[in-house]
């Protein structure tokens, strides 16, 4: 039997009252890119949080083949990293700070520095700005160092939520040529909420489409682009 670095199984999850996600079945292969996808509204930042237990839900989340009770503090030391959308940073700390934020529970001053060198390695930019406050930053240079930030903890799965909200098409192209970077020269496994398809899909290895908290499809992107199931669902004749 195939043992996945993560499973989600009949997931239920929503707000009070209000159910979002409905019987979601979801498995994700270590150093893999899988990308989360659908329309306004369909529950696809919800799947994140509930992977990272940040949402009330019914169902397993299973880990490296063991059922987890999500609680984001115990997910970091496990290996599982979660970068919410909005370049949530701390603006006025430096992007050396931001960094040592992001590996606080190491309480290891070598090993900090160790693990930002391995992120300067992939983020130069950063590492030329390190000294400087982080809300000097471009709205696409806030976006990696929130990324960066996220890589401290030396995860095993990264949860993206829409990375490239808001920002440029250039900024985007390089939001989305660092994620195949960090999956190609740190194995990371990525799960990845993102609007801009046609960029996603060409980064990634497989795809779940999401409609009304359910999952209505998960393959391949060529076979997802080639079902035409994208232009139904956002086009509402689904």
């Amino acid at each position: 039997m195939e043992k996945y670095l993560l499973q989600l199984k009949n997931i239920y999850a929503g707000y009070g009252e209000v159910r979002v996600l409905s019987d979601i079945n979801l498995e994700v292969n270590a150093g893999e890119v899988l990308a989360i996808m659908g329309p306004n509204g369909a529950g696809k930042s919800t799947v994140l949080k509930a992977i990272f237990g940040l949402v009330e839900h019914s169902g397993d989340v299973i880990y490296e083949g063991v059922k987890i009770h999500p609680l984001p503090h115990e997910l970091v030391k496990m290996g599982i990293a979660y970068v919410p959308q909005g370049r949530r940073v701390f603006s006025t700390l430096s992007i050396e700070e931001n960094l040592e934020m992001g590996g606080y529970f190491l309480n290891d001053k070598k090993e900090t520095r160790r693990r930002m060198e391995n992120i300067y390695d992939i983020f130069p930019m950063l590492k030329n700005k390190r000294k400087e406050k982080a809300g000097t930053l471009s709205g696409g240079q806030q976006q990696l160092l929130a990324i960066a930030r996220g890589l401290m903890t030396e995860p095993k799965i990264l949860l993206l939520d829409e990375p490239t909200l808001g920002l440029a098409p250039k900024v985007v192209k390089e939001v989305f040529e660092k994620i195949k970077e960090i999956n190609e020269h740190k194995g990371t496994a990525i799960v990845l909420v993102e609007h801009n398809l046609k960029s996603v899909l060409e980064i990634v290895t497989r795809a779940y489409v999401l409609n009304h908290g359910k999952i209505i499809k998960e393959d391949t992107p060529k076979n997802i682009i080639d079902s035409g199931i994208l232009e139904r669902v956002f086009t509402g004749r689904i």
